[in-house]
């Protein structure tokens, strides 16, 4: 095996699968963005930059990155696109990821 590669060939689908859907989630902005989705109770087309505070090419850039995993959907309605998340992409991502934020680990050990 090539060490400079990624062979992610040698993970299950599963670990392929919460390794993408955290990296999509791993910038503090893509989080932003997921809270604020979170929140409303309709699809988003255009608030973003106002509510996170970024560039719209910057907001652009973090709604590709989460739509390429899949976390969320966008809609494209006259000139703007609408996004929403994707919510059962979004209860894959929780029941993927639960089980292993929920391992109990034994903080008695003597590590580092």
């Amino acid at each position: 095996m090539n060490m400079g590669t990624t062979k992610t060939e040698i993970f299950t689908e599963q670990q392929n699968q919460m390794a993408q859907m955290a990296k999509a989630l791993g910038h503090p902005a893509r989080i932003a963005i997921v809270q604020y989705l979170l929140k409303q109770d309709t699809c988003i087309c255009g608030d973003l930059v106002l509510e996170i505070g970024l560039a719209q090419p910057t907001i652009s850039q973090h709604l590709k990155a989460l739509k390429t995993a899949g976390l969320i959907k966008g809609n494209i309605e006259g000139t703007s696109t609408c996004y929403c998340l994707d919510y059962e992409k979004w209860d894959v991502m929780k029941s993927l990821l639960s089980p292993l934020l929920n391992l109990e680990t034994d903080n008695n050990t003597n590590c580092c």
